[in-house]
């Protein structure tokens, strides 16, 4: 989702409402956070706080909600941003969301995300660490030329199923450039 600049809610001042408030501040949203009981973390990412029960007009002309509340008040979260066709993740109570996150990785522009559809959490999370831990420090790069590549084949009407086989082929020749660049002369004759 693109919500850069956009108004969403997180209802809940939580350990697991703050991962949320991060993760949305990170991407540019407009946080709102709710709840009676707020952490001074979750607080500072927040471009309004409201220390109170949540109302059903919190939902009003945001873009996407959290609940990160115990399930009654995710439940109320629930009927009001569906009423308004809100999209709602309730964390850790799939039965009361409309929409599921998962453990996403970020390398600038390239995001890679992996979702259970809610019903495994702590999975999604694990194979984000292990899917991370093999990706390209330089992740970024391959993006940059990616979109470089991608401008020229447009103009020079390079069909979409080739251009796949071209951008490995050119992404290899930068790796085997850089093993060529990094090689150690053998010292004997």
């Amino acid at each position: 989702m693109k919500l850069a600049g956009r108004p969403v809610l997180v209802v809940g001042g939580g350990a697991m409402a703050t991962v949320r408030a991060r993760q949305l501040a990170e991407v540019g949203a407009r946080v709102k956070l709710v709840a009676p009981e707020v952490r001074e973390e979750a607080a500072a990412l927040a471009a309004e706080v409201h220390r109170r029960p949540f109302r059903p007009s919190d939902v009003d002309g945001v873009w996407f909600a959290v609940a990160a509340a115990p399930p009654e008040v995710n439940r109320q979260v629930a009927e009001a941003a569906e009423a308004r066709r809100v999209l709602l993740n309730a964390v850790d109570d799939p039965s009361h969301a409309s929409a599921y996150t998962g453990g996403a990785i970020r390398r600038g522009a390239a995001v890679i995300a992996i979702s259970t559809g809610g019903r495994a959490p702590a999975l999604a999370g694990l194979l984000r660490e292990g899917i991370e831990s093999c990706l390209p420090e330089d992740l970024e790069e391959w993006v940059g030329v990616a979109e470089r590549l991608r401008a020229d084949w447009k103009r020079a009407g390079v069909p979409l199923p080739e251009r796949r086989r071209l951008l490995l082929e050119r992404l290899n020749a930068r790796y085997s450039a850089r093993r060529e660049d990094e090689r150690v002369p053998d010292p004997l004759p």
